[in-house]
């Protein structure tokens, strides 16, 4: 369960103080501290046009988001408020108010198409909010629209052809909602009634014509028709009447127009509906931590003077991500690692399969969690962290065993020792009570389970600092002649090089099971990163699709209009020519009577 959201109130995201974009670290720490995915709603229009009653709703409060009641701009910078989604369960709503654009006071539009620009951003659904009717004069205060190829980049290396840079902007724009306040008009076109999307699809077609009018009659129509493959339009009647506008957030909406009302009640459900989770490119879905990164990323690149550039913020957000996604497979790894490893394994190859289960686990994490890591550099660093981990845990074994095998040999030859020292073997016959009775201890030591990798080098090391106590025994033992201890001394040889080779082989297995270790670690990062590639494949191609059927539509769009220009157009020369055809008919009939 995420832990609830902590803000009661709207506060400031981003500060606007004369003529600076600075983020306000008290907002970041809210969105820090948001781990679900968020859907973040932005809104902007000229000031004094409302935007912030609408927002206030969406934030199902009366008021929140200051409405201001003068002809100044209220808000200034760009405001947050984090509510929980009321559709979408473990989301988070971000609405975003922005200062009121073509404020007097600011005297230029920098400002205006900065807030403009991160509006796009940041959000995944975009407001724009207007009073009256979509005629030239609102389309001509959509100026900042036009300046978007100016403002943002998709790419780090744009691509020569302006136009076919524009076009990848679809793949992460928001969707588009235009809201006409105080709409007072009925909504029909050429005697026949029309839905808002549909007004706000007859608002932009193009006029035939390539006069400087003509282009900048279409320019803004054709950069929201470009920018924007998902639009929708809501009007709004008045609420109320005009002298009680500046007491809307006080009143109940009993007091409101009822038409008003549903009208805002619609525009809601459609936003708490239909509004998508913020994604960027790869279909990485954004979260608070993630908004925080897109929002410093920006603001980093503004107050620069360079542009703020999608791809470059991805990148930012990816070393960021890419370093935690580490730390989360290690931290995973240790604790698989300390739940399952009981030291020492009783072969190394137990140990290597421990190792390998929690290795897998923990690419596993890392690729859940990390996005866009340029040539595997991450994912080189985790395999490194893993390999030296594993070998870590490989001395670890080795010592638990040798420290085991240490005390066991203490504790099973001891009596022997102390034997030895009080001259129990020091008598005709010792030598063969002595070796019989430390033939007895080696089988006992080897049935004790659980001494790990190190037994046999440990008793063998025992056993060779023992070996001028048995020859002092061999040489002193009377009972024994000289070619029988001669032939113990080269059986005791034997004894010795067969178990010396038996070591070498177990090194040998060992080096072996390493090697093998190392290839399969190697095969897990590759499967798991080709199968993480297939499917970050699969999400750029539906991306590349998306743009591409964006693409053909609005291609198909501006065909449509030019051949219906063009058809319309050519009836207008067909009437005119069966009037002049008419005409002339007439003048020839009426001459022919008069004849």
């Amino acid at each position: 369960m995420a832990p609830e959201i902590n803000l009661p109130g709207p506060m400031s995201l981003i500060d606007n103080t004369k003529g600076q974009l600075v983020v306000n670290p008290e907002a970041l720490k809210i969105l820090s501290a948001i781990t679900q995915p968020v859907v973040v709603v932005a809104i902007v229009g000229l000031y004094r046009t409302g935007k912030s009653y609408l927002m206030n709703k969406l934030a199902g409060k009366k008021n929140g988001f200051s409405l201001g009641s003068t002809v100044k701009s209220h808000t200034k910078g760009i405001w947050m408020w984090c509510v929980p989604h009321p559709k979408k369960p473990e989301h988070t709503l971000v609405l975003l108010d922005t200062e009121g654009l073509g404020d007097i006071e600011k005297g230029d539009n920098e400002n205006d198409s900065w807030i403009f620009a991160l509006a796009i951003l940041l959000s995944s659904t975009f407001v724009y909010n207007s009073m009256g009717t979509i005629n030239q004069q609102a389309m001509d205060q959509l100026y900042y629209v036009t300046e978007l190829t100016h403002r943002i980049r998709s790419k780090s290396s744009p691509n020569e052809n302006e136009n076919e840079d524009s076009a990848d902007f679809v793949s992460f724009f928001p969707d588009f909602v235009w809201t006409l306040r105080d709409f007072s008009l009925d909504l029909e076109a050429d005697g026949q009634p029309l839905t808002p999307d549909e007004y706000l699809e007859y608002s932009l077609k193009l006029t035939q014509g390539t006069s400087e009018k003509d282009k900048n009659f279409n320019l803004p129509r054709l950069c929201i028709q470009k920018f924007f493959p998902k639009k929708k339009c809501f009007v709004f009647d008045l609420p109320i009447h005009r002298r009680k506008l500046a007491q809307l957030e006080k009143l109940q909406d009993e007091e409101l127009d009822p038409e008003f009302v549903q009208q805002v009640a619609d525009f809601c459900s459609y936003i708490f509906s239909n509004s998508k989770t913020k994604t960027l490119s790869g279909g990485i879905k954004v979260n608070g931590p993630r908004l925080e990164s897109l929002v410093l990323t920006y603001i980093d690149a503004i107050s620069r003077g360079d542009l703020p550039c999608m791809e470059n913020a991805v990148l930012a957000l990816a070393q960021i991500e890419n370093s935690a996604a580490v730390q989360k497979a290690i931290a995973h790894y240790d604790q698989q690692m300390g739940q399952k490893v009981q030291l020492p394994a009783e072969t190394l190859q137990e140990l290597l399969d421990l190792h390998r289960d929690s290795e897998r686990e923990a690419i596993e994490v890392f690729m859940k969690n990390s996005f866009k890591d340029v040539d595997q550099m991450f994912q080189r660093k985790l395999g490194a962290q893993l390999e030296a981990r594993r070998d870590d845990f490989c001395k670890q074994n080795s010592k638990a065993s040798s420290d085991c095998c240490m005390a066991l040999l203490q504790d099973i030859f001891g009596p022997l020792e102390e034997d030895v020292k009080q001259g129990t073997f020091s008598k005709p016959g010792g030598y063969r009570l002595f070796t019989q009775k430390l033939q007895e201890l080696k089988n006992k030591y080897y049935q004790v389970p659980r001494k790990g990798i190190q037994a046999k080098e440990v008793l063998k090391k025992y056993l060779e600092s023992k070996e001028d106590v048995a020859d002092a025994l061999l040489q002193t033992d009377q009972s024994l002649s000289e070619k029988e201890k001669a032939i113990e001394v080269e059986r005791i040889k034997a004894e010795s090089a067969e178990a010396a080779k038996k070591m070498l082989e177990e090194i040998q297995k060992k080096n072996e099971e390493m090697m093998e270790q190392k290839e399969k670690s190697y095969q897990e990062h590759v499967k798991q990163l080709t199968e993480k590639m297939e499917r970050e494949r699969a999400q750029l191609l539906e991306e590349q699709e998306k743009t591409l059927t964006s693409k053909l539509q609005e291609q198909a769009r501006v065909l449509k209009e030019r051949c219906q220009g063009e058809s319309t157009q050519l009836q207008n020369e067909i009437q005119k020519l069966q009037k002049t055809l008419k005409k002339k008919t007439k003048r020839y009939m009426s001459h022919k009577l008069k004849i």
